[in-house]
């Protein structure tokens, strides 16, 4: 019988994001992603070489993901803080990828997979750019990683929103994300 390949990495992968956003890099075990996954220790060191490589490449598709799949549609303000909510909605549906940069931060001292990442990142901030067209890259990329870090911290820092706020209300913070989202890309749009 054939190996599937594709289906092994998939599985190895999904077990890892699940295994380094709930401990981190040094707290995840490799014995734990290859019992989540179903597959040997082996499998792991074969296709990805060590833990982190293995924790790289999960990030990295947890990112890449996120940003391919939430477009940017329409132009104008509107369609920066649209982005935003769904970025939002996205990200309280993977939680694993908002906990795994806060990881990454504190553990790694620098971005893994930096340049798959940029290239992601950077044809974000092109979306952005032909929503609004007259603004700069760097205000583009100001206002992307705004938008990220509004979103991550949602899931990245659960409790900083019970101290202020009581209660998490997602419907409450996803809508003052948007409101912030649409006056700063209303903002970058008008000193340009």
């Amino acid at each position: 019988m054939a190996w599937d390949t594709d289906a092994t990495q998939a599985r190895l992968l999904d077990a890892a994001i699940s295994e380094f956003s709930e401990r981190g890099f040094s707290g995840a075990r490799i014995h734990e992603i290859s019992r989540r996954s179903g597959c040997n220790k082996e499998r792991i060191y074969f296709y990805f070489g060590n833990k982190a490589k293995l924790f790289e490449a999960a990030l990295t598709r947890e990112l890449g993901s996120a940003l391919d799949d939430v477009p940017i549609k329409g132009s104008g303000p509107q369609a920066v803080a649209d982005f935003a909510g769904r970025y939002f909605d996205f990200v309280t549906s993977h939680p694993n990828l908002a906990r795994l940069t806060s990881w990454e931060g504190l553990e790694r001292g620098y971005p893994v997979g930096a340049e798959k990442r940029a290239i992601h990142s950077a044809l974000k901030v092109s979306e952005i750019r032909g929503a609004l067209p007259r603004i700069s890259e760097a205000v583009a990329e100001d206002l992307l990683l705004t938008i990220i870090t509004l979103c991550h911290a949602w899931m990245s820092n659960p409790n900083v929103h019970l101290v202020i706020t009581g209660t998490p209300n997602q419907d409450r913070r996803r809508s003052a994300i948007l409101r912030t989202s649409e006056l700063l890309a209303r903002d970058a749009s008008d000193c340009s």
